[in-house]
Formats: structure tokens, sequence, C-alpha cells
């Protein structure tokens, strides 16, 4: 609960002198007392910072502590072994008992293995990435000076860089955000010299082999059922301009196509907003397939102007609309509070759905049958609002109300057409990558750095979504590139381990 700034009468001259007065001596109490108390109150009438737009934490809750929900039972915070997906499991075999052996406790019956072994988890600490020095050992003829030196171990290979080098680099800098000279210092605090450069090196090199994959991505993207877009600010320092462009911004768009139960992300940088990049995306699209169902917030430069009579079905997100709402809870509780909890309730809907594994079809005729009548009801309220003059149509109310009427057609696509989502959240949660870099790194420094950062986070982000371990799809891109070369539809993350399998089997036999 916000504590009422006490109130302080105090003039901005009186403030300056005794700012002044500061430099020179030391404030005396009244003085600091004044100044203390004038900071506390510009504090207090300052928003609190919210990190969440749930309606709970938007709004005061209306029922009494008592009747508010049970908390849920606290868990113990640790991991079972199950957890540990990508650990090296290693069998423990008993020492001295086998299948079939008499039990030494009853020395009557026999024992026989369990269905599930007693499992440990061990951690262990080790550099992200490691190096071994091999001393090769060398002799030396005494009478003719031939120098004979101990055979290479067998699986060093001969490259001082192998493949997992440059996919751990990858995924440190590109899917965990963190820029190439924190890794150097890490690195060399632990005794592994690795120069930002030769990163950059090793990164570069790996997305020139590699980059059949994301040009596949962008193929089969391209036939989705559903296409989510966005874009956000980006800086690039050396970004040469055309003359005939006078676009001076630098965007990132993130594109996520879903199909099937398949989600593809991409990632763009450079002056294109995210409605050109969808636009040139959708040129890779087959003839004759269905047109796809574009989600997207209202922004004009989201939508893409399509050629040769090609057609798109634009749905927009209700997330963007419900948080104009969020936006002005404060100054208007009551009417935020009915149109947060009745947009709750279609989200609950959803959740429904979600849960009982409908089908498109089946979806959209849930939500007709119990979404429809709440959207209604919130449309003929929304009506009212300024019908009856409730609402001033240029407060921030009025403002929220107005951008819901205006786009309610296309906030409302998921009651009309099967499988069109609710929002945009999926394409906001893939931006956040993007973002992350743009933290920590600041800018890229040319516009082939942020090619081989988009084609790097479209491949991560993409194993992200279709749960593939990204560490060892660009280990494995790497290692078998003149396969991918040739066939890169079957080095897709949701099937490039059975295409591994598959040559496992044929190089057996």
């Amino acid at each position: 609960m916000r504590v009422k700034p006490k109130r302080v009468d105090v003039n901005l001259e009186e403030l300056d002198r005794e700012l002044d007065h500061a430099r020179e001596a030391p404030l005396s109490e009244p003085d600091y007392e004044k100044l203390k108390e004038a900071l506390h109150a510009l504090a207090g009438m300052l928003p609190a910072p919210r990190s969440t737009e749930k309606t709970s934490a938007v709004l005061p809750p209306t029922d009494p502590p008592e009747k508010q929900t049970e908390e849920k039972p606290k868990g113990h915070g640790r991991n079972g072994a199950s957890s540990y997906t990508g650990a090296k499991k290693v069998a423990v075999p008993h020492p001295e008992l086998h299948t079939g052996d008499h039990c030494p406790g009853c020395e009557k019956g026999k024992v026989y293995p369990q269905k599930e072994p007693r499992t440990l988890v061990r951690v262990v600490g080790q550099a992200p990435l490691a190096a071994t020095v091999y001393e090769l050992d060398r002799l030396r003829c005494n009478l003719c000076g031939e120098v004979f030196t101990a055979p290479e171990p067998e699986g060093v290979g001969p490259e001082k860089y192998d493949e997992t080098t440059a996919a751990m680099i990858a995924l440190l800098k590109y899917g965990s955000g963190m820029p190439f000279y924190r890794l150097e210092k890490l690195e060399q605090l632990l005794g592994i010299p690795l120069p930002a450069s030769t990163q950059w090196e090793i990164a570069e090199e790996a997305a020139e082999v590699i980059k059949a994959a994301p040009e596949e991505l962008i193929r089969q993207a391209a036939q989705g059922e559903v296409l989510h877009n966005d874009d956000t600010g980006m800086r690039v320092l050396r970004m040469a301009r055309e003359p005939s462009d006078d676009r001076t911004g630098v965007f990132t768009s993130g594109i996520v196509s879903t199909r099937q139960g398949q989600k593809i992300a991409l990632y763009f940088t450079g002056r294109q907003h995210a409605g050109e990049n969808l636009r040139d995306v959708l040129e890779h699209r087959t003839t004759g397939l269905a047109r796809p169902l574009q989600m997207c917030d209202a922004l004009s430069r989201n939508t893409p102007k399509l050629t040769d009579g090609a057609e798109i079905l634009l749905a927009l997100c209700l997330a963007h609309g419900r948080r104009q709402f969020v936006e002005v809870a404060a100054n208007f509780p009551e009417a935020c509070r009915y149109v947060l909890e009745t947009l709750g309730d279609i989200y609950k809907y959803d959740a429904q759905a979600r849960q009982g594994k409908l089908s498109p079809l089946e979806r959209l005729q849930f939500h007709q049958q119990h979404s429809g009548p709440v959207m209604e009801q919130l449309h003929n309220w929304l009506d009212a609002q300024f019908a009856l003059k409730q609402v001033e149509p240029n407060s921030g109310l009025g403002k929220a109300i107005t951008y819901f009427l205006r786009h309610w057609k296309g906030l409302t696509v998921f009651l009309r057409d099967a499988g069109a989502p609710l929002d945009n959240n999926i394409c906001e949660r893939a931006l956040k990558r993007a973002v992350l870099h743009r933290k920590n790194a600041l800018f890229y420094r040319t516009l082939h750095g942020s090619e081989v950062g988009d084609l790097f986070m479209s491949l991560i982000h993409t194993c992200e979504l279709n749960e593939a371990n990204p560490f060892d799809y660009l280990t494995e891109l790497q290692r078998h590139a003149r396969e991918l070369e040739a066939n890169p539809s079957e080095w897709m993350p949701w099937n490039y381990r059975e295409t591994l399998a598959r040559l496992a089997t044929s190089a057996a036999a």
C-alpha cells in the first residue's frame, strides 16, 4: 500500500537556494528536512513500477483478504532426475548381485531388477568453453637427427575450434544475451583465452556453413496457417543509407509462423518494418494454398502490402486492446475493472479449449457459444459509454474505448475463423530475445553482423518453440553441412534427430 505523501510548502526558488548553499556548507537541520520531504512528496506522485498486466496487479482487490483465493502450497524448489534431460547418464551395476541370484537376505528367493533404478544427481562446474592441451611425446635420434612425434589421439580432429565451440558461442551470444567481451573476460578468468574477435570469426564461419537451414525455415514459414509479426527498435553502427531512402530507423522484425503444431521463428534486422519483411516471406508461399491468417497489433506498418492479388486475413491482438485499459486503470478503476474482468473470461474460455485439446473447428464453436455473448455484451457496454455521455471521448478511458470499437472486427476474428489466436503474445515473447541482445550488447557493429545474429536467433528460438536442444542442433548442422546443403528440409529442429538415426542405420549397414 502506498503511503500518502506529506504536504510540504516549498517553491522551486527556495529549493534552488538551498541546493546552492549546500555546495558551500552542510545543510541545516530545517533545510535538510524540507528538502527530504519535498523529494519524498515527488516520489509519492510517481506511478509505482509494474512488471505484470494481470488484473489483480493493475487494480486493488475488491474482496476482503479472507475471501481471496488460497495461496498455493510452496514446493521444495528442487528438480528431480527426470528434469535433467541434457545430463550424461551412467548405468551403475550392482557389484555383487545379478539377475536370478539368490537373495542374501532371506536366502530363499531370487533377485530381479526393478523397473526404476535409484537415481543420484551430481552437478559440477566447468567453463562454457573448455580446452585440452595434448603434449605429444617427441623423440630425436642422436645420430641422424630425425625426430619422431607421437601420433595425435583418435577423435581430436585437425581444427583448433570444433563444431561445439561455434554452437556454444552462438548460444551464449544470441540465445542468452552474453556479449563477446563478457565471455572473453569469463574465459580469461578461467584460464582459457578466447578474444572477442576470435569469437566473432568462429560464429561468422559457422553461419556461412549452415545458412541453408534458415533459408529453409523461411520457405516453410511462408506455408504457415497463422503468421504473427511485430518489430522492435535496433541499432547498427555502420549502416549504409540509400540516397532515395528517407527512413532513418533500424528495426528487428519478429515473425512466428505456425502450421499443424510446428512453430517457426524468424528475425530480420534492417530498415524494413515487420509488414515489409512479412511480405518478403510470403513471396515463398506455394500458389494455391488457402489464404493465411496474420496476427499483429493495429499499427499499419505491421500489415504487408501484397501484390499479384494475394490475400491475407488480418486479426488484431486482443492483448494490445486490453493494454489500453491497463494504462488508464489507475484513473478509471471501476470502468477498467469491468473491461479487464470481461476479457479475463474470454481468456479463461480459451484456456479451457486448450486443456480440452479441441480442434480448430471445435475451438471456434466453443468460443462462439461461450465467448460470443460475452463479447457482444462488452460491445454494447462500450457503445453505451459514449451514447449516454458517461465518458469524455478525449480522456484516457475514451481513447481506450475508441481503440477497441474502431478495431472491433480485427479483435474478434477468433469468433469467426477457425484457428485464429486471441493475441500476438507468442511474437512478443520471441522479440524478447532481440531485446535482450540490445540491452546487453547495445548494438550490432555492421549490417552483416545483424544478419549473423538474425540467423542464429531464428534457429535457436525455433528450437525452443519445438522443444529441441539448440546446442545439439547447431552442432549437428555443422557436422553434416553437406547433407544439409543437399536436402535442408530433413534438417529442421523437429526432424533432424530422425535424419541422424537414419544416417547411422545406413552407415552400420
